[in-house]
């Protein structure tokens, strides 16, 4: 007689789904103090990101320098990156050693206890706003488990427990009238964005034929791919070669029901992705040839869902947040994607997403209107309306259609779920109702996610605890920002497109107007020179303007404020350094420190040439009309200023932020100083030090994909030591050998009274200057 096992868990918090949002969810609950439960009902962590489904983990560092996500879900990438033999791809590469990243954690977490291939099939309820307990089945294992808790997380991504507790919920697009959003229909409809699969083929090194099945869905119409928005693109370069695998557009939807019919819309998808791939070995007059060594390797048979239930939250976020930039009080993470709202139907639409109609162009009046962030993200639009004990995170948030665009991709996703995660944990802790977490104990979870490692636009580090902000600081010597030219030597071994940059333009010409950052910590700017080659016979001139800039994301063409105009006059030839004498000070306006942005203006004659090395915290950008936006994947132009700018100094390890924005942040040393480089944090009394937390810089430059197999940041540190001054001389408490962690948390064999603590940096991971962003103690 068949008898399902019955068995009970309690735990505090209870997250339903292992995807990256959950993920990161349990396991900043469990860091912070809380008996925690992560279900899911695959047999891996990670989601549409696990090797299941291979879609690699996208952000705001795609549209934004420096905006790469931190936290949990940098920790996971940095690692994976560092011990992976295999290359990725923009699309479809995951291999399983992201899986075992991913599950290596979750089991080294303490209070973290996990149980996969478990599903979610109901919910018990207290009273009508309070979940007592979720009942789940274990695959291939006849369980029933019954797993109670005091707060639930929701992200299973269709809003399971949500629905099956009675919580209101959205299913696709909003009518225009409803908020007024720019990319909503005039009507409401159904429609969601599809699920995809993707593929990996290899190169055999000899003729591989291709036979497809009877039953796959057939292609004879080079249009439906080079026409409407499904580009199957060949560079000629063997590591940039999409027909390898990974096209996101392989995707459907309606009209099948994305959560009903998802069996349906695997297998549709199966025969449209075996189509796609015959129409590449078979009938593309160009790609059959250059793709006649390569064999089928891998074809995911778990749909990537984009979009189906949007749990209604005590907020809803509707797309004129993202795109206005709104402030929120009770920030808890950011985004910065673009709103991508991908076509109803994908392959069976009659075109592709504007964007890929369009050829991706990087100036258009489609990007002018999706381009946003980085922008806050409310931790209220993460609680339920209906339920005191029930969050959510991932793609069922409580977002419009046109607003999940911009949140659904999985890196803001992850920064979400630590988001809710940690104020699970503060519920928890403070014996709280979750409302009353978002509305009274806000600060608390913000400065939380802070020490953990993660960015909020809108706050800084203010942690009464940190004994280091009553420090003073001194460093062995610091860097200072000169400039750099064409042919300044960088070192960027692993980070790729350093070379190519994956450029639409193969030239720096100014064929928009160009702005560079520069960042400023002396009290005057004499000189700024650019490097600039005129093309044509004739003598150019250039139209320059220094203007004023909030932070490093700060894209404002007509409301920023001008320091200063002139016009460059080019004479013909090739690498021209040409200065101007600008003599800014702080009193006509340059700022103390911060930055400042340089910008040239349209002359096509003439090419600012870009630098041959990446400056730490300065970025480019380019007007795409009436706004500008990164320029290439994250790089400096060529410029020089005198005097040299003290922008890199040691106070900067307490500006409260661990990454360039309103200014560099970071503390750099003199390359050219011949003594290992020290920071050193100095008291007026002895402090009792138990526990010291390091940020170091890199991984937060460009997304991702970006970065090579066995990548190791070279910013940093990798050999460091920790003193303290000890009865007149330094006694060394810690050492650290091999490290490439971006975030380091070490807590002290024994407490160490001291009103000295030095940190030495005795090798990073290939920088010749040593750098930190941070350094808290506790």
């Amino acid at each position: 007689m068949y008898v399902l096992k019955t068995r009970n868990e309690t735990f505090d918090v209870v997250v339903c789904g292992g995807g990256l949002a959950g993920f990161c969810a349990a396991v900043s609950a469990a860091r912070n103090g809380a008996k925690t439960a992560i279900i899911q009902d695959r047999p891996v962590f990670g989601g549409n990101s696990s090797s299941e489904v291979r879609v690699t983990t996208h952000g705001s560092a795609a549209f934004h320098a420096y905006a790469r996500e931190t936290g949990i879900i940098s920790e996971l990438l940095i690692e994976e990156r560092a011990r992976n033999h295999e290359e990725i791809n923009e699309n479809g590469w995951t291999n399983s050693v992201w899986d075992m990243t991913m599950y290596d954690m979750a089991i080294r977490t303490s209070n973290l206890e996990v149980f996969l291939n478990t599903t979610v099939q109901g919910v018990n309820k207290a009273d009508n706003r309070t979940i007592e307990s979720v009942v789940c089945h274990v695959l291939n294992a006849e369980v029933e488990l019954t797993i109670k808790g005091k707060v639930f997380i929701d992200c299973t991504g269709d809003g399971i427990v949500a629905d099956r507790s009675g919580c209101e919920w959205r299913f696709g697009e909003e009518a225009h009238e409803e908020f007024n959003e720019p990319h909503a229909p005039e009507k409401a409809s159904e429609n969601v964005m599809g699920s995809s699969i993707h593929f990996k083929a290899v190169d055999m090194g000899r003729p591989v034929p291709y036979k497809a099945p009877s039953w796959i869905k057939n292609y004879e119409d080079a249009s439906f791919f080079y026409k409407q928005g499904r580009p199957l693109e060949h560079t000629g370069h063997k590591e940039n070669d999409r027909y390898r695998g990974g096209y996101w557009w392989l995707e459907i939807g309606i009209p099948w029901d994305t959560i009903y019919e998802n069996e349906d819309i695997r297998h549709e998808l199966t025969r449209h992705t075996l189509g796609v791939w015959d129409w590449i070995k078979n009938k593309d007059p160009e790609l059959k040839e250059i793709a006649k060594n390569y064999a089928l390797e891998w074809i995911g048979q778990v749909p990537g869902k984009r979009e189906s239930r949007r749990i209604m939250g005590r907020y809803l976020m509707t797309e004129h947040d993202p795109l206005n930039k709104k402030v929120f009080e009770d920030e808890v993470a950011f985004g910065g994607w673009n709103v991508d709202l991908h076509a109803p139907g994908g392959l069976l639409a009659s075109s592709s997403e504007p964007a890929a109609m369009e050829g991706y162009k990087v100036v258009s009046e489609f990007q002018r209107a999706t381009l946003c962030g980085p922008y806050g993200i409310p931790l209220n639009m993460m609680i339920s309306k209906d339920i005191d004990n029930l969050m959510m995170a991932g793609r069922n948030v409580s977002a419009t259609h046109a607003a999940l665009g911009t949140v659904r991709v999985m890196g803001t996703t992850a920064i979400m779920g630590q988001g809710v995660g940690t104020a699970a944990a503060v519920s928890v802790n403070l014996d709280l109702k979750l409302p009353e977490v978002a509305d009274n104990y806000i600060d608390t979870v913000k400065q939380k996610l802070l020490r953990d490692g993660c960015f909020l636009l809108n706050n800084k580090n203010e942690d009464e605890n940190d004994i280091a902000r009553k420090a003073k600081v001194t460093a062995s010597s610091e860097a200072k920002c000169v400039g750099v030219g064409p042919n300044t030597q960088g070192v960027h071994e692993g980070l790729r497109f350093w070379k190519t940059q994956h450029q639409t333009s193969k030239t720096d010409k100014l064929m928009q107007r160009r702005g560079q950052w520069i960042a400023v910590g002396n009290d005057k700017i004499k000189t700024l020179s650019v490097c600039l080659t005129n093309h044509s016979d004739e003598i150019q001139h250039v139209q320059a303007k220094v203007v004023t800039v909030e932070d490093i994301w700060d894209y404002s063409v007509d409301g920023s404020e001008e320091l200063a105009d002139t016009t460059l006059e080019v004479t013909p030839g090739e690498n021209k350094w040409i200065s101007w004498s600008v003599q800014l000070n702080t009193s006509n306006g340059l700022p103390k420190s911060g930055y400042i942005r340089l910008d040239l203006l349209e002359n096509e004659n003439v090419e600012w040439h870009r630098a041959g090395k990446i400056e730490p915290g300065h970025v480019c950008a380019f007007d795409i009309g009436n706004r500008m936006r990164r320029y290439d994947h994250g790089i400096s132009m060529s410029y020089k200023v005198e005097p040299a700018q003290r922008c890199f100094s040691a106070e900067n390890i307490l500006s409260g932020f661990t990454r360039p924005y309103r200014s560099t942040n970071l503390w750099r040393s003199d390359e050219k100083s011949p003594d290992a480089p020290w920071i050193e944090l100095s008291w007026d009394e002895v402090m009792s030090i138990s526990q010291v937390e390091l940020t170091f810089p890199g991984n937060i430059l460009r997304e991702y994909h970006a970065y090579e197999s066995f990548y190791r940041d070279p910013q940093c540190a990798k050999d460091y030591s920790i003193s303290a001054w000890v009865n007149g001389e330094w006694k060394e408490i810690l050492q650290v050998n091999d490290n490439y962690q971006r975030q380091r948390k070490h807590k002290l064999n024994s407490t160490v009274h001291t009103d000295r603590l030095r940190l030495t940096i005795h090798a990073t991971n290939g920088d010749p200057s040593a750098a930190v962003y941070e350094i808290r103690c506790y």
